[in-house]
């Protein structure tokens, strides 16, 4: 499965900046998609209704998917790679 990563950096709360990949199955082309899976996965980081538009998040590639990848898509649409300042 080839899956489209999308790099993305949201300014916390608390000011720092948390970056995350959101990958998500390549053919998935609309951002406001891509938008709603990086709100999901903010609100489970109690960093909901923070911005997060093309300012925040790009394309940057695509890739092969891994296992742990492909489960997560499987299962809700999205995986999140965290990069830094995601706990």
């Amino acid at each position: 499965m080839q899956v489209a990563v999308w790099d993305t950096y949201v300014t916390k709360k608390d000011g720092s900046v948390m970056h995350f990949d959101i990958i998500a199955p390549e053919h998935i082309k609309e951002e406001e998609i891509i938008y709603t899976f990086g709100k999901d996965y903010l609100q489970s980081k109690k960093q909901e209704n923070q911005p997060l538009t093309s300012k925040e998040c790009s394309f940057c590639h695509i890739e092969k998917a891994t296992d742990e990848m492909i489960i997560s898509i499987q299962q809700k649409g999205y995986y999140i790679i965290e990069m830094q300042n995601c706990n």
